[in-house]
This record gives C-alpha cells, sequence and structure tokens, in this order.
C-alpha cells in the first residue's frame, strides 16, 4: 500500500479501464466502467515526488499528510473528468505559516513539480518574491512590477515570502494595498494557470489574512510548519553533512548536538537555516585546522569533522563564562 492508501501495479498505461466508450478527443468512460487509481502514470510521477519530499524533509508529518491530500484531490478531480463528471477546476491557492528555515521553500517546489506532472500548470518553475518585488516607490510604479511578477510566475506558482508586509494600515499612503488588489484579481481570473502561495509567520498572516477577507477567501489551502524538535534538528544536520561529503566523529556529533541546545536559546533561531550555518563555521574551523596541521592530508582528513571544529563556536564560551557579551542571533 501507498501513501494513498491504493495498492502499486508498477507501470501500467495511464488509464488502465474497463468499458471505455468509444469517441473522439480525451476518453469519456461508461458509467459501469471501473478506473484503476494505481494504473495511472501521472500517479507514479506524483508519488515519485512525494518520496523525494519525504527524504529531503524530517519530521513535518502534518505538512506531508496535507500535501498528500491534495495530491489525492487532484487525482480523483482526473478520475472525474475522464468519466464526464464536470466540476470546478479545485482552486489550488496556499498559505504556509511558519519560522524560517521550516522547509516551507523545499515543499513549495515539490508542489508545483507535483502540480505540473499532473498537469494543473505549465511549468513546475516557483517564483519567488517580496515586498520590495512588488510595491513601488511612487504613484504608478507598484502596478507595472507586480504585474511584471505574475507574469514571470505565469504557468507555475507565485511565492510570496512574509506576505504580511504587503498590509500597512498605519500608512494610508502606502502602495501595498493596490498589490492586494491586484493580485485578487489574477488570483481569481488566471487560478486555471497560476498558484499563488502566500508565505510568512502564523500570527502575522492571521492579522493579515483577517485584514483581508477577500483574499482569505480565495486561499483555501492553509499548511502550517511546525519548528523542528532537536532531535529532528540533529537529524537534519547528518543530512546535511553526508549530503556534502562530510562526517562527524562520535565526539563532534556530541558536540552538535550540544550546541543546538545552546543555540536554540538564543534569539533569531532559524531551525534548518541555522544548522546549515553553524555547519559552513563548522567547516572553516576544519579548513583552518587542516592547513595548520602542516602535513600532507588523507581523504579522512577532508571529510571529518572533529569535535574541536565545532566546539570553536563563541556559543561555548559564552555557556562558561557569563562576562562574554551575547552574540544577537549569531549562528557563530
Amino acid at each position: 500500500m501507498n501513501g494513498f492508501g491504493f495498492e502499486r501495479t508498477g507501470g501500467l498505461p495511464p488509464a488502465q479501464v474497463s468499458g471505455e466508450a468509444e469517441q473522439d478527443g480525451p476518453p469519456t468512460l461508461s458509467a459501469d466502467s471501473e478506473l484503476d487509481l494505481s494504473a495511472d502514470e501521472m500517479r507514479q510521477k506524483v508519488e515519485e515526488t512525494l518520496d523525494r519530499l519525504d527524504a529531503e524533509l524530517v519530521g513535518l508529518g502534518p505538512v506531508k499528510r496535507r500535501v498528500r491530500e491534495i495530491a489525492a484531490l487532484l487525482l480523483v478531480d482526473r478520475a472525474r473528468q475522464q468519466f464526464g463528471l464536470t466540476a470546478s477546476r479545485p482552486t489550488l491557492h496556499m498559505s504556509f505559516t511558519g519560522g524560517p528555515g521550516t522547509g516551507k521553500t523545499t515543499v513549495a517546489t515539490r508542489m508545483a513539480q507535483m502540480l505540473h506532472a499532473m498537469g494543473y500548470i505549465r511549468s513546475p518553475k516557483v517564483h519567488t518574491v517580496t515586498r520590495d518585488d512588488l510595491v513601488g516607490q511612487f504613484i504608478g510604479h507598484t502596478a507595472p512590477k507586480t504585474k511584471e511578477a505574475i507574469a514571470k510566475a505565469a504557468g507555475g506558482i507565485l511565492f510570496i515570502d512574509e506576505a504580511y508586509y504587503l498590509f500597512r494600515p498605519e500608512n494610508e499612503r502606502d502602495y501595498g494595498q493596490e498589490v492586494i488588489e491586484i493580485l485578487l484579481q489574477h488570483m481569481e481570473d488566471d487560478r486555471e494557470s497560476m498558484v499563488v502561495i502566500f508565505a510568512g509567520y502564523p500570527d502575522r498572516m492571521d492579522t493579515f489574512f483577517g485584514a483581508n477577507p477577500g483574499l482569505s477567501s480565495r486561499v483555501p489551502h492553509h499548511i502550517g510548519f511546525e519548528d523542528y524538535s532537536h532531535d529532528e534538528l540533529v537529524q537534519i544536520a547528518e543530512l546535511m553533512i553526508t549530503s556534502e561529503n562530510f562526517q562527524f566523529t562520535d565526539n563532534a556529533r556530541a558536540a552538535f548536538a550540544e550546541y543546538l541546545d545552546l543555540r536554540m536559546q538564543r534569539p533569531r533561531f532559524s531551525n534548518a537555516r541555522s544548522v546549515r550555518n553553524a555547519l559552513e563555521r563548522s567547516r572553516l574551523r576544519q579548513a583552518r585546522r587542516l592547513v595548520d596541521l602542516r602535513r600532507p592530508l588523507n581523504r579522512q582528513d577532508l571529510v571529518t569533522i572533529t569535535a574541536e571544529d565545532v566546539r570553536g563556536s563563541s556559543l561555548f564560551e559564552d555557556a562558561v563564562d557569563d562576562d562574554v557579551p551575547e552574540v544577537q542571533g549569531a549562528d557563530a
């Protein structure tokens, strides 16, 4: 059984059915036909994309379940079309809420690949923008900027990061509201050719949608990304370091777990992003250590991250010396 609760049957034709009515154009099945969803080639492509998502992202069980639900919705919608059952096309605009480094961009990328594989968008591209890419500095500047971004995302996904910065009610001369109005129009008119994903912190996104009910009503899929646990962050570090052809010594692994304990208590912790930053700094310290050895290096030297490379972080110094000023938000 796979993630949708159906049995896989392998590489079969895209629509294995019995009782298909003969006609020109896309096949319409007779009322007594049966459609084997597990034999759909599109289904296999979707499963491959979802498997990559599982492999890339540690944890995020609720997010992955919601993505699979959306995939199931589209597969069933496709099956209904083959029986000639008319219905409005599913609206796919989404909201991704969560802190930095929780996988929102990765999920958006895989979502684009899945929607493209199923024929719901023309291209698997994700065009990422922020307020600065959409809001102009003077009258008449905002509309062209916003429409240019929409044109670049046409046929794919427009990913608006920190979307709440579009709405600044304290400044009545702000042009962000113009962006929202243009987006509303295109989200309705172009909903069969473009998906818009709004992303940002949960509390601010709630305020953003609460102040713009017309926008909220056009976004049926709200997906929350929880912060990673300490154990999940350790797993992420292992995945990252292995993908770069490095490895921890046992002592280095323990030291990195201790580093995470300290870093998670500091301001501006960014989940997987902070893990990546810490590993980059460990690599810097490893490189300095290897150069200082002043001897020939072997392969094992080059792939090994030691406890010394990890414990060179200033966080360990701060932990034992209260007189050392805290580095606000640094992953040093």
